[in-house]
């Protein structure tokens, strides 16, 4: 039997909808828990109401293994089609754990990053599959991974390297999540003539790998004249943890732009 939550965050009521008592059990554990235990007994899921990613998207990364890095490596690498890439384990894989050299196909990167945009890009899960050739070759390993950073060139927007992290289903992954507006056209702040004042474009959560979200809504429809949106006022999946302080602004509705001509009179 589904059941119905309210909580109050800043003065703001919002209502989780959740599928079972499996879920309000997992919503209870977070209020007095600091962060989820991989080991949790729940299932984590996309709830209603709450975004998920498209499956238009969900698209196998290719990858050969790659021996050794550099510069001229990188350099040659980009010169016959393939872009450089290292895949860590997790988090703390950035500190020497199971790390595997890699490269991808500049123009698969390419695309994704065009369709998806940079920021949408970082905080999609996509599965990764290594052969010993692209296409036919054998099976070294197939994966989830998390994009972490992506370089691109600075005058061309081409990508320059992309790193990845292994994303299993026990993992907790710091992603920066873009966030979405919608709204615009009923806020009776900018309905007024005012301006949208967006301070934050994306926000740093901990993730549980199942349901990393592909982005974060951010609801104008009541905002008016000075007034702002905070972290904490945000409706999110229950499971995802703000590492963030919840008083930083997210975005601020100000007064009416002042013209030139207006100045003058």
């Amino acid at each position: 039997m589904a059941t119905l939550i309210h909580r109050t965050l800043s003065n703001r009521t919002l209502h989780l909808r959740f599928f079972s008592q499996a879920a309000l059990a997992l919503d209870k554990s977070s209020l007095t828990s600091p962060s989820l235990s991989p080991s949790s007994p729940f299932p984590l899921t996309y709830l209603e109401g709450f975004p998920k990613p498209d499956p238009k998207y969900a698209e196998t990364i290719l990858a050969i293994p790659r021996a050794t890095s550099g510069k001229s490596i990188a350099a040659k690498e980009r010169k016959v089609g393939r872009l450089p890439s290292i895949v860590f384990e997790q988090e703390d894989g950035q500190h020497g754990g199971n790390k595997r050299l890699i490269s991808v196909q500049i123009n698969q990167i390419r695309k994704l990053v065009k369709h998806l945009g940079q920021s949408f890009f970082l905080s999609r899960l996509f599965d990764l599959e290594v052969r010993s050739e692209f296409g036919t070759g054998d099976l070294i390993e197939k994966v989830r991974v998390l994009p972490r950073k992506l370089h691109l060139h600075a005058g061309t927007d081409a990508p320059l390297n992309v790193t990845f992290i292994r994303a299993p289903s026990h993992a907790l992954l710091k992603v920066d999540v873009p966030v979405v507006f919608r709204g615009e056209d009923v806020s009776p702040g900018l309905r007024k003539g005012s301006y949208l004042n967006i301070i934050k474009r994306t926000l740093k959560f901990r993730c549980p790998a199942d349901i990393v979200p592909p982005y974060i809504d951010v609801d104008l429809s009541e905002l008016d004249v000075g007034q702002k949106l905070v972290m904490g006022d945000l409706e999110v999946h229950p499971a995802l943890k703000l590492i963030q302080s919840k008083d930083e602004p997210v975005v601020k509705i100000m007064g009416a732009r002042v013209s030139d001509q207006q100045r003058k009179k």
